[in-house]
């Protein structure tokens, strides 16, 4: 039931709004009592929270097992965690629009773990970029920083444009932001 009540309030939300959306039109819409979201929710807040962990979680789970393949390289490990996010939008769109746009309804109670998770997943990306340019695989006059806010920024963004069953594929989308990452946009000269 716990899960059933946070599917149905993804979907509300993500529709409707978290402010705009009231515990009774969650419990209306899985057809349960307040009583039954008390006993597995103290507050809509929690919820959110909850809904907000379980989608960080779940990328930093997937994040980790790309992390540890020490037979790839950093271009390789970024291209994998481009596809993760932009794989992720099939299963999880909802879910993904609700932790970007929705984050400003947590109370700072609830932020703070959201905010560490969020940034655990961004210092992960930054680690790929920095081991690269030490090995030599990317420029060494970059930024990071800068370059991994960057490359999420233009990653997260598609959760509210990309059709994954569109032209373009998964893996087609991930090909254009890598090579627009490694390459840019400039012509070169030959």
């Amino acid at each position: 039931m716990r899960q059933k009540i946070m599917e149905t309030s993804i979907h509300l939300f993500d529709e409707k709004g978290f402010a705009e959306t009231s515990i009774q039109d969650i419990v209306d819409s899985v057809g349960v009592t307040k009583g039954t979201f008390y006993y597995y929710f103290k507050s809509k807040q929690e919820l959110l929270r909850d809904i907000h962990l379980g989608y960080i979680e779940y990328l930093l789970k997937n994040q980790e097992e790309i992390l540890k393949d020490d037979t790839k390289s950093c271009k390789e490990k970024l291209r994998e965690t481009i596809f993760l996010l932009i794989h992720n939008i099939q299963q999880r769109r909802k879910s993904a629009r609700i932790f970007f746009r929705e984050m400003r309804n947590l109370g700072p109670e609830y932020l703070e773990q959201n905010m560490e998770k969020r940034d655990l997943f961004r210092k992960n990306c930054q680690m790929i970029v920095e081991v690269g340019i030490r090995k030599g695989e990317f420029k060494d006059d970059l930024n990071p920083d800068m370059i991994t806010r960057g490359i999420l920024g233009v990653t997260n963004w598609s959760y509210y444009w990309f059709n994954p069953s569109g032209e373009i594929s998964e893996e087609g989308l991930t090909d254009i932001y890598l090579d627009m990452i490694l390459n840019g946009i400039n012509k070169m000269d030959r």
